[in-house]
């Protein structure tokens, strides 16, 4: 379904949530990542694609996945040494690039090699996937493109960061999601936030889990069902969830904004408690997330 939410994708959000954010200061530094504009995409994309692949990361400010794949991209381009070119697009600024490459959700990477595109992938994947992605690139084009086996050269085979070692709690979290134990997920996760209430990254994978918990079962009626039956408290959070699953987030943020406002007492605040919840899939700073509290607040104050 065109504009849906990949459960996939949402899996791997809420593992990526659980992993230490690298720090992307030394990568932005790197002249093998650019800032692309629709006035320099010609340039930095499609001329430079003849030489060696360019990768474009098609991005968006309140994207909470991008946020996770960007720093692993970064990080990779400037080990490679000039191999590749990493090509940044925000498609909120620069909508004619992201209907060329006909993104429907994001993060979007697109391979740009003698100015066509050549392969993608969809969600914010693991670094290893991310890395396998680009080496079977390389190794597809090293003969055609010379410049890539002279970039390695001088690459001199430097070391690589070290990473942090995985910490076991979230390690058997993440597990247990990729099996689709959700509950053992999210108990692992609750775990976690018990000895540490401030770990955010726990935080947000949890309110992650529970929300695939949930989307999974989803009714594909529910929110036909909700408009028929606006006071219907538990059919107005079902739709609430089936909105989200399909990516009509401010429909759904909206739905339960205007249920707060009809209803009182108990269910008032099971409303409230769910839309919160909904927020916490996204980042604080998500315009969406920003009015809605705005308008919860109205709502119910």
């Amino acid at each position: 379904m065109a504009g849906a939410v990949d459960l996939a994708a949402l899996k791997a959000r809420s593992e990526a949530a659980a992993r230490p954010q690298a720090t992307t200061a030394a990568a932005n530094a790197s002249a093998f990542v650019i800032d692309v504009t629709e006035q320099t995409f010609q340039t930095d994309v499609l001329e430079r694609s003849l030489q060696v692949p360019v990768v474009v990361d098609l991005w968006a400010t309140w994207c909470g996945p991008c946020k996770q794949l960007s720093p692993v991209l970064e990080r990779l381009a400037t080990a490679a040494n000039g191999a590749w070119i990493l090509a940044k697009v925000d498609v909120d600024a620069n909508p004619r690039i992201s209907q060329a490459f006909g993104v429907q959700s994001i993060p979007m990477v697109v391979a740009v090699v003698g100015g066509q595109p050549v392969d993608a992938f969809n969600g914010a994947l693991p670094e290893p996937q991310v890395r396998q992605w680009i080496s079977a690139l390389l190794d597809q084009l090293r003969e055609r493109m010379p410049a890539i086996a002279e970039a390695e050269k001088g690459a001199g085979g430097a070391p690589e960061p070290e990473e942090e070692p995985d910490d076991p709690r979230f390690t058997a979290a993440e597990d247990a999601l990729e099996a689709g134990d959700y509950e053992a997920a999210e108990a692992a996760y609750q775990q976690i936030l018990a000895v540490e209430p401030a770990n955010e990254q726990a935080a947000a994978a949890l309110a992650q889990v529970r929300f695939l918990a949930r989307a999974e079962n989803v009714d594909p009626t529910a929110i036909a069902r909700a408009d028929a039956a606006p006071d219907d408290v538990d059919a107005q959070l079902a739709a609430a969830d089936a909105e989200v699953a399909t990516d009509q987030v401010e429909a759904s943020f909206a739905r339960l904004v205007a249920t707060a406002g009809r209803v009182y007492g108990t269910d008032r605040d099971r409303v409230r408690e769910h839309l919160v919840g909904l927020f916490e899939l996204f980042p604080v700073d998500d315009p969406r997330v920003m009015a809605s509290r705005r308008a919860l607040a109205r709502a119910l104050y």
